[in-house]
C-alpha cells in the first residue's frame, strides 16, 4: 500500500504521455500528406526568426494590450513547467518538493511561480473578457461561431482552474509547513498563496493533507488533459509555433514561387531542336497536377500553417478585402485547411491506413471560388501574422488550379490574360498601336 500513489501516479502519466503522444503522431503524418518541401536554406535567417518572432514574440507585441497579455500567458506556460518536472519527480519517487535542496534559489522560484500564476489569471479574466464581453470585432467573423467560440473559452477556463489549483496545493502545503506537519519540510517562498492561508486555520493537520493532496493530483490531472486537449484545439500552436516559423518564407513577401512544370514548358518552347509535339516516353511519370484542389495537393509547409494556426485573426483583421465586405477571411482559409486534413484523418483512420475518394475536396467544398478571386494578393494577412502563417500561398495555388486545371477564371481575368498572349500587354491594343495616346 505504501507504494500505490505511486504506481497509480506512473500509470496516470504512462496514460497522458501515451495519449498525447499517438495525437503528435497523427498529426505528423497528416502534415506528411502534403507535397515534400526541401528547405536547407538561410539557416542562420531561420534561427533569427525563431528567436525573434517565436521566443520574442516581437509581431504579437505589435498589438501591445493582447500582445502583453499573451506574453505574460505564454512566459508562465514556459517557467512553470519547471514546477511540472518537480511534481512529476515527486510523484514518481513519493517524495515532497524534490528540488527545496536548492535553497534559496528554489524560494526564489516558487515567489516567481506564484507571481506569474497571478498575473496568468488577470490576464486570463481580460482575454475573456475581451472575447466575450467587448465582443472585438476580429472574434464576431462568420467562422468563430460554434466550436473555435467555445474552444478560445475552453482553453481560458483551463488555465483559470490550473492557475487555482497550483495556488491552493501551494497555500494548503504552506499552511502544513507552518504546523510543522511530517514529510512538509520548511521549503519555498509564497507571497501569493500565503496569504489566504489564513483560512485553513481552523482545519484539523489531517483534513489540510486531503486538500493539499487533492489539489496536488487534480492539478498535474489537469496539466495531462490540457496536453491532451490541444490536439482538438487551436492551442495546438504552443507546440508547432517554432517549426513553423523556422520554416516560415524567407524570400521577399512580393516574390512568388516558379511552376516548374510551366518553366520547363517554356524552356522548351525556347529550345529550338525540342518537338514540342513528340510523344513522351512510355516510362514517363503522369504529367504534373497544376496547383491545388485538396490538402493533399499543398505542401508539408502549408499544413504545418493550418495546424498552427491560432485562429487570432490578425490576417483577417488586416486584409483590405475583408475590410470593404468581401467573403475573404485569411484566418477561414487556414481553419478551411485543418478542418479538411482532419477529415482526410478520420477518412484515413477508418480505411485502415488508406484513404478512399470521399467525393468531397478543400476547394469549393470549403473554400468557394469567391473567396479566392477576392484576394488582392497583398500580402498584408503574411505580414500580420505572428507566426509567419502564409494564407496567400495557399490562395494562389488554389487559384492556379482553377486557371490551368478547370479554366475557371473569371471573365475578366480571362480577357487580361488573352490581351497578354497575344499583343504582349493587359491591354487590347495591338503592340504597333501602343502609343498612340501620345499623339493626342
Amino acid at each position: 500500500m505504501q507504494y500505490l500513489p505511486n504506481i497509480l501516479f506512473f500509470l496516470l502519466l504512462v496514460a497522458g504521455v501515451g495519449y498525447f503522444t499517438k495525437n503528435i503522431r497523427t498529426v505528423v503524418r497528416n502534415i506528411k500528406l502534403g507535397i515534400p518541401v526541401a528547405i536547407s536554406d538561410h539557416k542562420k535567417e531561420r534561427y533569427g526568426n525563431v528567436a525573434r518572432i517565436a521566443l520574442g514574440q516581437s509581431k504579437l507585441l505589435k498589438r501591445p494590450i493582447s500582445g502583453a497579455l499573451h506574453a505574460i500567458v505564454y512566459l508562465g506556460f514556459i517557467i512553470i513547467n519547471i514546477e511540472v518536472l518537480e511534481i512529476i519527480i515527486d510523484g514518481l519517487l513519493g517524495t515532497h518538493r524534490i528540488f527545496a535542496f536548492l535553497g534559496g534559489f528554489y524560494d526564489f522560484l516558487i515567489a516567481t511561480f506564484e507571481i506569474l500564476a497571478l498575473l496568468v489569471l488577470v490576464s486570463v479574466v481580460l482575454f475573456w473578457t475581451r472575447r466575450n464581453v467587448l465582443k472585438i470585432k476580429r472574434f464576431l467573423s462568420p467562422e468563430m461561431k460554434g466550436w473555435p467560440k467555445q474552444d478560445g473559452n475552453i482553453i481560458l477556463y483551463f488555465e483559470v482552474v490550473l492557475m487555482g489549483l497550483f495556488l491552493l496545493m501551494n497555500s494548503s502545503d504552506y499552511a502544513l509547513q507552518q504546523m510543522g506537519a511530517a514529510h512538509y519540510t520548511q521549503a519555498g517562498s509564497y507571497p501569493v498563496s500565503s496569504l489566504f492561508a489564513g483560512i485553513f486555520d481552523t482545519m484539523s493537520q489531517s483534513s489540510l493533507i486531503v486538500i493539499e493532496r487533492t489539489a496536488w493530483w487534480l492539478h498535474i490531472t489537469g496539466i495531462l488533459i490540457f496536453l491532451n486537449y490541444l490536439y482538438f484545439s487551436k492551442h495546438l500552436h504552443i507546440l508547432l509555433a517554432f517549426p513553423n516559423v523556422y520554416f516560415g518564407s524567407v524570400t521577399q513577401k512580393g516574390q512568388f514561387k516558379n511552376n516548374q512544370a510551366v518553366t520547363a514548358e517554356v524552356k522548351m518552347m525556347m529550345d529550338p531542336s525540342a518537338d514540342p509535339f513528340a510523344a513522351p516516353a512510355p516510362d514517363a511519370p503522369p504529367p504534373p497536377k497544376f496547383g491545388a484542389s485538396d490538402v493533399m495537393d499543398l505542401t508539408q509547409v502549408q499544413l504545418l500553417n493550418a495546424y498552427t494556426c491560432t485562429e487570432c485573426g490578425r490576417c483577417t483583421s488586416e486584409c483590405p478585402a475583408n475590410q470593404t465586405g468581401k467573403k475573404l477571411s485569411p484566418r477561414k482559409i487556414m481553419m478551411d485547411t485543418r478542418d479538411r486534413l482532419q477529415e482526410v484523418s478520420k477518412n484515413i483512420d477508418a480505411n485502415a491506413g488508406v484513404f478512399v475518394p470521399d467525393g468531397k475536396q478543400l476547394l469549393k467544398d470549403y473554400i468557394s471560388t469567391e473567396e479566392l478571386w477576392a484576394c488582392t494578393t497583398c500580402n498584408a494577412c503574411v505580414e500580420a501574422c505572428p507566426l509567419s502563417i502564409d494564407p496567400l500561398s495557399i490562395i494562389m495555388d488554389m487559384r492556379q488550379y482553377l486557371v490551368m486545371e478547370q479554366s475557371a477564371a473569371p471573365s475578366e481575368l480571362n480577357g487580361t490574360m488573352t490581351n497578354i498572349e497575344n499583343n504582349g500587354a493587359p491591354w487590347p491594343f495591338n503592340q504597333m498601336d501602343r502609343l498612340n495616346w501620345a499623339k493626342e
